[in-house]
């Protein structure tokens, strides 16, 4: 699979077993670049030595952050910069993104803005990451206000996605990528969405992760391709993330899961959506049962709007008064809402 963008064009791999493979997949991408392998504490210890041991014919350094959402943040990155500065990193020299979101958010940042750019490739090793965060080019860290608000746009030199890495993942890892996935098949693939409901759960899903991350990120391609910069029909791919971000960024980075909050989200929007005429009826409950059968929560304790509300102004999907909220007219096709934010209000009180 590949992305082809007017700029850049870079290959998906998809492959059981895929990282035995890593550093003929790297020679076939760079020479002579010396290479900084940025991963975290969890990732590293399984991985890392397997990567490091197959770049004999490269100048390899590692780096690993402390797992976590707290990592994804601008001291962090200074941290990395300084670390790059102090191995004579150059801009022909190069990173590898190794882990899950975290580390592939932070370290395609790093890269994106150390001496104004160096080349990296994603190999993402959660489900979440291989289905969304690893292609497409969005680079981010957090702030106090809010998610992902210091970020960039750039593309990696290409993704390798080896489904094996799901093995060594907890079962809850696991559920908050397949949250990214029911919302590829609720936005723009009902073939997708039928596929899982014919799975009998996540260990089925596993058996069959290599076709079903096939397809989810063919949604995410196709959509990327379009509108590389976000300003029109990627905005699909924001689905449940409106309220899941506000629900992130109250509950404090990390104490619910990215996943769980986007599943919350996609009910309480369409929840919403559903009262005030603007989604069929029924769709919500279709999105409830998908979440239930695969573990994933539709509510949020304490509901607290005006909390939500707050921290939905600061979402970098706001065009000054205006909010672009994304609604599903069936399942396999959605549309974007602009609304004034202070309509966001009743969306949150009948979201509860």
């Amino acid at each position: 699979m590949e992305i082809v963008l007017p700029e850049k064009t870079y290959e998906i791999i998809v492959r059981r077993h895929a990282l035995d493979s890593v550093g003929e997949w790297i020679a076939s991408l760079w020479q002579n670049k010396k290479i900084a392998i940025i991963s975290d504490e969890n990732v590293y210890p399984i991985y890392g030595e397997k990567i490091f041991q197959q770049l004999t014919n490269y100048e390899v350094c590692h780096y690993a952050v402390p797992a976590g959402e707290s990592s994804k943040s601008l001291t962090m990155a200074n941290n990395l910069y300084e670390f790059l500065a102090d191995q004579q990193f150059t801009r022909s020299d190069a990173i590898i993104a190794l882990g899950g979101g975290v580390v592939g958010d932070l370290a395609s940042f790093v890269a994106s803005t150390y001496m104004r750019g160096i080349a990296f490739v994603q190999i993402p090793t959660s489900l979440l990451a291989q289905v969304d965060s690893s292609i497409g080019g969005k680079t981010a860290v957090n702030s106090s206000k809010a998610k992902n608000m210091i970020g960039t746009f750039a593309q990696p030199d290409g993704v390798m996605i080896d489904p094996e890495t799901l093995n060594s993942l907890p079962e809850l890892r696991v559920r908050e990528g397949i949250a990214e996935i029911i919302k590829c098949g609720a936005i723009s693939d009902a073939s997708l969405w039928q596929d899982l409901q014919k799975l009998t759960g996540v260990q089925d899903l596993l058996e069959h992760s290599e076709a079903i991350i096939s397809k989810a990120l063919n949604v995410k391609k196709t959509v990327v391709e379009e509108d590389e910069f976000d300003n029109g029909s990627r905005l699909l791919l924001n689905f449940g993330h409106t309220i899941g971000h506000a629900i992130e960024n109250t509950a404090g980075y990390g104490k619910i899961s990215h996943g769980e909050a986007v599943a919350i989200g996609m009910v309480q929007i369409s929840r919403a959506a559903e009262t005030k005429g603007l989604s069929p009826k029924g769709i919500t409950d279709e999105i409830k049962t998908m979440n239930q059968k695969y573990g994933l929560p539709n509510a949020y304790q304490p509901w607290e709007a005006e909390k939500f509300y707050s921290a939905i102004t600061h979402d970098k999907k706001a065009r000054g008064d205006s909010l672009n909220i994304i609604l599903l007219d069936e399942i396999g096709q959605a549309r974007i809402q602009k609304i004034k934010l202070t309509e966001i209000k009743d969306f949150l009180i009948e979201g509860k």
